[in-house]
């Protein structure tokens, strides 16, 4: 998110400029499984790549203030997705005559060393936006690593892509096999559209085509932060369909991305849902500028996101990721959808995190009252995953109170998930000095029943409808005392044919 922060709302703008000077610490909402810097500010992940048995995360850091600014890449690897060791900054602004910031972008793994950067076998090459306020102006440049993707070389011929432009950024680049070459995708940002190039050496890049322009989706905000996958339709490998996802500001105001389902030629993308009708990715207010890990062991596409920070301030770090996202095509009652639910990668390590924290009841029937969930010993750390079934009886409502204080829970200290019956309406509901909006969106039960997956992390909070049709992202911001939880039905009953709970506490 970059020139995006100036043409939000003022009350997005206020957000990012904050300044943190005497902010206490605010432990009680540092994620436990989901990803955060060691310190200072973080937004967009750039460079997503598994890679010699690791998972390498880059990000868009400033390494000396808690407020967007001084552009860099942080730099962290994991094994599990969930315990990351934080590495020194990976390529780091320069400040000369003409700053240049480090934008987004991505990294490959050049296999067969067609960049000729490569010693002695494969490499990582990033490709990213150079940004340089002074000038006006932001480029494509490439830089390479022969040392496992810890410190990285600009290639001496920067920038490979200048087209004199203010706004021109955030390339995403993948090796397609059609064309036995890479092919980039790439955001001009005022023109609400995307380029697509392709490359024989990740060096020189010519022009394929152009998507957008005002004729395709929303865009009454800049597009940013592109990428194309593609994906099996219902898990079919003879039938596939390309996706192409751009971040914006969404109808709503604040962030907001949408994707677009259609087919890739070699050239030009095609819109099955040509016009300005548009999908979300994600229902919430905070996810954007997401992009997928390359070289997957598993050939899945998984996605992870910015969660941009609400007003409520953190410290020492202000910024996180989302959860990583398994993405899957699904045929539906509206046409062919995008589905996401938590990566099976990590949902393998929560359940090690979890180990005997966990409990399950099998057909639970809550009659218009509220069932404690925690209590205080257990399940009361506000780092909870939830896994429910409800087949929906005579309630009017039903759903999960979580993040509520014992001395207080009519109202005030909690946020409330609640699905309602007569109107298909899944919302979140905030307590009082939560920093959200209710968030609303519609989905139905499939087979007479709703499945809903709650991800609380100690300050966000992703909830997953029907195996991931729709999901909603946002922040809470608990007072200390709030860690209690309760599944819940109002003006009558509900069945909870299968309930488990995981305390996911490190």
């Amino acid at each position: 998110m970059k020139r995006l922060l100036l043409c939000f709302t003022s009350f997005f703008l206020s957000t990012l400029l904050f300044a943190q000077t005497d902010t206490p610490p605010t432990p009680q909402w540092r994620p436990v499984y989901h990803f955060t810097p060691a310190k200072n500010w973080t937004n967009d992940p750039n460079g997503l790549i598994y890679y010699n048995g690791e998972y390498h995360l880059y990000n868009q850091q400033n390494p000396f203030e808690n407020k967007w600014g001084h552009m860099s890449w942080g730099h962290a690897t994991s094994k599990d997705l969930i315990n990351w060791k934080h590495l020194p900054v990976a390529i780091p602004e320069t400040i000369d005559r003409d700053t240049s910031w480090r934008f987004s972008g991505c990294v490959v793994e050049d296999k067969n060393n067609t960049s000729g950067f490569c010693k002695g076998g494969s490499c990582l090459v990033a490709v990213y936006t150079v940004h340089q306020p002074n000038r006006k102006l932001e480029t494509q440049y490439v830089a390479y690593s022969n040392d496992g993707g810890m410190t990285y070389t600009n290639y001496d011929k920067n920038p490979v892509l200048d087209l004199q432009k203010e706004d021109f950024r955030d390339p995403n680049v993948r090796w397609n096999e059609q064309l036995n070459k890479w092919v980039m995708v790439v955001a001009l940002p005022q023109e609400h559209a995307v380029r697509f190039y392709s490359s024989s050496n990740l060096k020189e890049w010519t022009l394929l085509s152009e998507f957008g322009n005002n004729k395709e989706g929303f865009h009454e905000h800049v597009w940013e932060c592109p990428f194309l996958v593609q994906l099996p339709v219902d898990g079919n490998n003879a039938k596939k369909k390309w996706v192409l996802f751009v971040s914006s500001g969404g109808p709503h105001g604040g962030p907001f991305m949408q994707y677009f389902i259609g087919n890739f030629d070699g050239t030009t993308f095609t819109n099955d849902n040509a016009g300005t009708s548009y999908l979300a990715v994600d229902e919430g207010n905070t996810f954007y500028a997401a992009i997928p890990y390359n070289n997957q062991p598993q050939g899945k596409e998984v996605l992870v996101g910015w969660m941009v920070p609400l007003k409520m301030p953190t410290y020492p770090w202000r910024g996180q990721f989302s959860i990583p996202r398994d993405l899957s095509l699904r045929t539906t009652n509206e046409g062919i959808r995008l589905f996401q639910q938590p990566s099976s990668i990590i949902t393998e390590s929560l359940a090690k995190l979890s180990a005997n924290r966990k409990t399950e009841k099998k057909n639970l029937t809550i009659n218009n009252e509220d069932v404690a969930l925690s209590s205080a010993s257990s399940f009361n750390s506000n780092a909870n995953l939830i896994e429910a079934t409800f087949t929906p009886g005579s309630a009017k409502s039903f759903g999960f109170i979580i993040a509520g204080s014992s001395s207080n829970t009519s109202n005030g200290n909690r946020t409330k998930i609640m699905y309602t019956i007569a109107t298909s309406e899944l919302s979140i509901v905030p307590g009082g000095g939560n920093e959200i909006h209710p968030l609303v969106v519609s989905v139905k039960p499939v087979n007479g029943r709703l499945k809903l997956q709650v991800l609380l992390d100690k300050s966000s909070l992703e909830v997953f409808a029907n195996d991931g049709e729709k999901v909603l992202t946002t922040y809470v911001f608990p007072q200390q005392d709030a860690t209690q939880m309760s599944v819940f039905a109002e003006g009558g009953n509900v069945k909870a044919e299968s309930l488990r709970i995981f305390d996911l506490t490190k």
